[in-house]
Protein backbone atom coordinates (compact mmCIF):
# COMPACT_ATOMS: atom_id res chain seq x y z
CA UNK A 1 0.00 0.00 0.00
CA UNK A 2 1.14 3.54 -0.77
CA UNK A 3 -0.59 6.43 0.98
CA UNK A 4 0.25 10.11 0.59
CA UNK A 5 -0.46 12.96 2.98
CA UNK A 6 0.00 16.48 1.65
CA UNK A 7 -0.85 19.99 2.77
CA UNK A 8 0.64 23.36 3.67
CA UNK A 9 2.75 24.06 6.79
CA UNK A 10 0.78 23.76 10.02
CA UNK A 11 -2.02 21.69 8.50
CA UNK A 12 -1.38 18.66 10.70
CA UNK A 13 0.12 16.48 8.03
CA UNK A 14 3.05 15.25 10.14
CA UNK A 15 0.82 14.31 13.07
CA UNK A 16 -1.70 12.57 10.84
CA UNK A 17 0.94 10.88 8.69
CA UNK A 18 2.73 9.44 11.72
CA UNK A 19 -0.52 8.07 13.13
CA UNK A 20 -1.58 6.59 9.77
CA UNK A 21 1.81 4.99 9.24
CA UNK A 22 1.61 3.42 12.67
CA UNK A 23 -1.99 2.26 12.19
CA UNK A 24 -1.15 0.45 8.96
CA UNK A 25 2.46 -0.52 9.72
CA UNK A 26 3.82 1.62 6.89
CA UNK A 27 7.26 3.17 6.55
CA UNK A 28 6.81 6.92 7.11
CA UNK A 29 8.87 9.11 4.76
CA UNK A 30 8.62 12.84 5.49
CA UNK A 31 9.76 15.35 2.87
CA UNK A 32 9.67 18.07 5.52
CA UNK A 33 12.04 16.13 7.76
CA UNK A 34 14.43 15.63 4.87
CA UNK A 35 14.20 19.34 3.96
CA UNK A 36 14.87 20.45 7.57
CA UNK A 37 17.80 18.03 7.83
CA UNK A 38 19.30 19.49 4.67
CA UNK A 39 18.79 23.02 6.08
CA UNK A 40 20.39 22.09 9.40
CA UNK A 41 23.38 20.58 7.59
CA UNK A 42 23.95 24.05 6.14
CA UNK A 43 23.25 25.73 9.50
CA UNK A 44 20.13 27.41 8.07
CA UNK A 45 16.51 27.72 9.16
CA UNK A 46 13.82 26.21 6.93
CA UNK A 47 12.88 29.76 5.83
CA UNK A 48 16.51 30.58 4.94
CA UNK A 49 16.92 27.26 3.15
CA UNK A 50 13.68 27.90 1.28
CA UNK A 51 15.13 31.21 0.09
CA UNK A 52 18.26 29.40 -1.08
CA UNK A 53 16.06 26.89 -2.91
CA UNK A 54 14.59 29.83 -4.86
CA UNK A 55 18.09 30.45 -6.25
CA UNK A 56 19.28 26.84 -6.48
CA UNK A 57 16.63 24.68 -8.12
CA UNK A 58 18.69 21.54 -7.54
CA UNK A 59 17.66 21.56 -3.85
CA UNK A 60 13.99 20.99 -4.67
CA UNK A 61 14.72 18.68 -7.57
CA UNK A 62 16.97 16.40 -5.49
CA UNK A 63 14.41 16.14 -2.70
CA UNK A 64 11.51 15.61 -5.10
CA UNK A 65 13.38 13.00 -7.13
CA UNK A 66 14.15 11.09 -3.94
CA UNK A 67 10.48 11.16 -2.90
CA UNK A 68 9.28 10.13 -6.39
CA UNK A 69 11.76 7.21 -6.47
CA UNK A 70 10.56 6.03 -3.06
CA UNK A 71 6.95 6.18 -4.22
CA UNK A 72 7.67 4.13 -7.33
CA UNK A 73 10.15 1.64 -5.85
CA UNK A 74 9.00 0.77 -2.33
CA UNK A 75 5.99 -1.02 -0.91
CA UNK A 76 4.09 -0.25 2.28
CA UNK A 77 5.05 3.41 2.47
CA UNK A 78 3.34 6.55 3.65
CA UNK A 79 4.81 9.53 1.82
CA UNK A 80 4.33 12.92 3.48
CA UNK A 81 5.22 16.20 1.78
CA UNK A 82 3.62 19.19 0.17
CA UNK A 83 3.90 17.44 -3.22
CA UNK A 84 3.55 13.81 -2.09
CA UNK A 85 0.30 13.25 -3.97
CA UNK A 86 1.73 14.76 -7.14
CA UNK A 87 5.07 12.98 -6.85
CA UNK A 88 3.55 9.56 -6.16
CA UNK A 89 1.10 10.14 -8.98
CA UNK A 90 -0.93 7.15 -10.05
CA UNK A 91 1.21 4.81 -7.91
CA UNK A 92 -0.59 6.05 -4.77
CA UNK A 93 -3.48 3.97 -3.49
CA UNK A 94 -5.01 6.92 -1.62
CA UNK A 95 -4.01 10.59 -1.58
CA UNK A 96 -4.97 12.88 1.33
CA UNK A 97 -4.81 16.69 1.43
CA UNK A 98 -4.93 18.40 4.82
CA UNK A 99 -5.40 22.13 5.28
CA UNK A 100 -6.68 24.76 7.72
CA UNK A 101 -7.16 28.53 7.58
CA UNK A 102 -3.82 30.35 7.52
CA UNK A 103 -4.38 31.99 10.92
CA UNK A 104 -4.98 28.59 12.51
CA UNK A 105 -1.90 27.16 10.85
CA UNK A 106 0.19 30.18 11.91
CA UNK A 107 -0.90 29.67 15.54
CA UNK A 108 0.10 26.01 15.36
CA UNK A 109 3.48 26.87 13.86
CA UNK A 110 4.02 29.64 16.43
CA UNK A 111 3.33 27.17 19.25
CA UNK A 112 5.56 24.50 17.72
CA UNK A 113 8.46 26.84 16.94
CA UNK A 114 8.06 29.19 19.91
CA UNK A 115 7.59 32.36 17.88
CA UNK A 116 5.00 35.08 17.56
CA UNK A 117 1.92 34.13 15.50
CA UNK A 118 2.26 37.19 13.23
CA UNK A 119 5.84 36.21 12.39
CA UNK A 120 4.79 32.60 11.79
CA UNK A 121 1.98 33.81 9.53
CA UNK A 122 4.28 36.07 7.50
CA UNK A 123 6.94 33.37 7.13
CA UNK A 124 4.34 30.77 6.19
CA UNK A 125 2.60 32.86 3.53
CA UNK A 126 5.98 33.90 2.08
CA UNK A 127 7.14 30.29 2.00
CA UNK A 128 3.92 29.04 0.41
CA UNK A 129 4.05 31.68 -2.33
CA UNK A 130 7.69 30.83 -3.05
CA UNK A 131 6.99 27.11 -3.20
CA UNK A 132 3.92 27.55 -5.42
CA UNK A 133 6.01 29.48 -7.97
CA UNK A 134 8.72 26.83 -7.96
CA UNK A 135 6.31 23.90 -8.28
CA UNK A 136 4.72 25.54 -11.30
CA UNK A 137 8.04 26.50 -12.90
CA UNK A 138 9.75 23.14 -12.32
CA UNK A 139 6.95 20.63 -12.82
CA UNK A 140 3.83 22.43 -14.12
CA UNK A 141 2.10 21.66 -10.81
CA UNK A 142 -0.59 24.04 -9.58
CA UNK A 143 -0.48 23.30 -5.85
CA UNK A 144 -3.98 24.80 -5.44
CA UNK A 145 -5.44 22.11 -7.74
CA UNK A 146 -6.84 19.56 -5.30
CA UNK A 147 -8.55 17.43 -7.95
CA UNK A 148 -6.05 14.58 -7.61
CA UNK A 149 -6.79 14.04 -3.91
CA UNK A 150 -9.22 11.40 -2.72
CA UNK A 151 -9.93 13.28 0.50
CA UNK A 152 -9.33 16.93 1.44
CA UNK A 153 -9.89 17.86 5.09
CA UNK A 154 -10.00 21.16 6.94
CA UNK A 155 -8.11 20.10 10.07
CA UNK A 156 -9.35 23.14 11.99
CA UNK A 157 -12.77 21.48 12.14
CA UNK A 158 -11.64 18.38 14.03
CA UNK A 159 -8.91 17.55 16.52
CA UNK A 160 -5.85 15.48 15.57
CA UNK A 161 -7.38 12.22 16.82
CA UNK A 162 -10.56 12.80 14.83
CA UNK A 163 -8.66 13.73 11.65
CA UNK A 164 -6.63 10.56 12.01
CA UNK A 165 -9.79 8.52 12.63
CA UNK A 166 -11.38 9.91 9.45
CA UNK A 167 -8.30 8.97 7.42
CA UNK A 168 -8.06 5.53 9.01
CA UNK A 169 -11.75 4.93 8.28
CA UNK A 170 -11.17 5.89 4.64
CA UNK A 171 -8.27 3.44 4.30
CA UNK A 172 -10.11 0.69 6.17
CA UNK A 173 -13.20 1.03 4.01
CA UNK A 174 -11.33 1.28 0.72
CA UNK A 175 -12.11 -1.68 -1.53
CA UNK A 176 -9.95 -1.88 -4.63
CA UNK A 177 -12.49 -4.26 -6.22
CA UNK A 178 -15.22 -1.61 -6.00
CA UNK A 179 -12.91 1.27 -7.01
CA UNK A 180 -14.20 2.90 -10.20
CA UNK A 181 -11.11 5.03 -10.67
CA UNK A 182 -8.95 7.66 -9.11
CA UNK A 183 -8.26 11.02 -10.66
CA UNK A 184 -5.22 10.63 -12.90
CA UNK A 185 -2.16 12.77 -12.31
CA UNK A 186 -1.60 14.28 -15.76
CA UNK A 187 0.54 17.07 -17.15
CA UNK A 188 3.33 16.88 -14.58
CA UNK A 189 6.91 17.26 -15.82
CA UNK A 190 8.99 14.99 -13.61
CA UNK A 191 12.06 16.97 -14.64
CA UNK A 192 14.58 16.22 -11.91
Amino acid sequence: MLLTVSGPPGSGKSTTAAALAEAFDLEHISGGDIFRELAAERDMTAVEFNKLAEEDDQIDRDLDRRLRDIALDRDDVLLESRLAGWLAGDAADLRFWLDAPVDVRAERIADREDKAPDIAREETTTREASEAKRYDAYYDIDITDLSIYDIALNTARWGPDEVTAICIAAVDSYDSEADEGKYPVDGVRYDF
